[in-house]
């Protein structure tokens, strides 16, 4: 694999309180709350309303909101350039509240209620199947922006998030390699859903193509919310002697804070048992005190230390975003990977409007085959003309002291999706 590094940048690590909302949300709109005022959206022939769905309490609160909030800046900026057709956005924010059927009956009420364009949204694979067969019944389109297990493709979804080959595969490479470590034993711990469990059946089947024994491969499972880790991180620990072992973590939402804080306690350090995150980025991070954690590491398609001029842009728009809205610690909010894929989704389905001349979906679905959008990340991203997924960078992140990460590994062009793994059947 080739490596690069990547000179550090001095962000300091900030955090986003999990919020509670309900309702809709008008992004053009101030509010003296935390965050945007919320409203019913008024019909109107005036605007394109778009769907916003992510959960804004419960477990994912704590991953999900600032993709809400990155979506109404995202808004706020096409509006603020002429809007799209010669329209405004109005965004119609719901919450499902961290529960998945809720998701579908929320996705149901902006396609057949509120009648929006497109749905930006979810963040769980569990939360995204959910949505699928209502967009597929209903010919409605969602933008998802999230790392996932693949295996899925829908001609109702277009996929701003990584595939496995785009994350999974090159992290445990990485792992694998001298300067990732040597590895020779992996410890597969994940939250019990279809993501954690898929992605580490293509993970499984990966390490044993490349000789690695069934008794070096440790997988546990915990529930969503699940807070105490002490007897899984001493167990982790046993298994770890005697050879050189990695974990794997596709933990999920706030139980992070509970797992990283245990590696914390029970002393592990990245020299001994170095950890691979696959959700955990500069948000999951907050309130955890890093400087024991320093070195472990978090495989995505972006980080806030990325340094390039789109990137300071980006940055820089969402921090004046904060404080304009009054968002929680807005002074010290930070970016992450899900929320450039959620900026990136919108700009490219705006493109792509333009492009078709009109926001049906048939139209706009023909219209994003091969887009393109100069991303943060410093890549031009491509929507590929057959899949529905992008093509992506590859990023490998060393957690620092301050809860940002230097970036020691990333591939010099943006990969194409596989949507469906080699090392699994279809």
């Amino acid at each position: 694999m080739q490596q690069k590094l990547i000179s550090k940048s001095l962000f300091t690590a900030a955090l986003l309180a999990s919020i509670t909302l309900a309702g809709c949300s008008k992004p053009a709109e101030k509010s003296e709350a935390t965050q945007p005022e919320t409203k019913a959206a008024a019909p109107s022939g005036d605007t394109i309303k778009v769907g916003i769905l992510h959960s804004l309490s419960g477990t994912m609160a704590i991953s999900e909101t600032s993709l809400k909030d990155t979506a109404l800046m995202a808004i706020n900026e096409i509006n603020a350039n002429g809007g799209v057709l010669g329209k405004k956005l109005e965004a119609v924010v719901v919450d499902p509240a961290s529960d998945w059927p809720l998701f579908a009956e929320r996705a149901r009420q902006l396609i057949t209620q509120d009648k929006v364009a497109v749905i930006f949204g979810a963040w769980t694979s569990v939360s995204r199947k959910s949505v699928l067969p209502v967009v597929e019944e209903l010919n409605g389109l969602m933008f998802y922006p999230v790392q996932y297990e693949g295996q899925e493709q829908s001609k109702n979804i277009f996929y701003t998030g990584a595939a496995p080959n785009q994350q999974a595969i090159p992290a445990v490479e990485y792992l694998m390699s001298e300067e990732g470590g040597n590895a020779k034993r992996f410890v597969l711990l994940g939250t019990d859903y279809v993501y954690p469990r898929t992605t580490n059946k293509i993970l499984r089947a990966f390490l044993k193509s490349k000789g690695i024994a069934e008794s070096d491969i440790m997988e546990e499972y915990t529930p969503f919310g699940h807070s105490n880790y002490q007897t899984i991180v001493g167990n982790v620990k046993k298994f770890a002697a005697g050879k050189k072992t990695a974990v794997i973590s596709t933990i999920n939402g706030d139980s992070n804070v509970p797992f990283y804080r245990e590696l914390g306690n029970q002393g592990i350090k990245a020299s001994d048992i170095p950890v691979m995150a696959f959700s955990v980025g500069e948000e999951e991070l907050r309130g955890i005190d890093t400087k024991p954690l320093v070195g472990h590491l978090a495989a995505w398609n972006y980080f806030m230390t990325v340094k390039n001029p789109v990137n300071t842009q980006f940055t820089d728009k969402y921090k004046k975003f904060a404080v304009e809205y009054k968002l929680p610690n807005a002074a010290k909010v930070v970016t992450n990977d899900p929320m450039e894929a959620t900026y990136v989704g919108i700009n490219m389905w705006k493109q792509a409007v333009e492009k078709a001349g009109s926001t049906e979906v048939d139209k706009v679905r023909e219209a994003m085959a091969g887009q393109t959008f100069a991303a943060p990340s410093g890549y031009t991203l491509k929507m590929d003309e057959t899949n529905h997924h992008l093509h992506k960078p590859v990023m490998i992140g060393e957690i620092r002291g301050d809860g940002q990460f230097d970036i020691v590994y990333k591939t010099p062009t943006a990969i194409k999706a596989e949507p469906w793994s080699p090392y699994i059947p279809k």
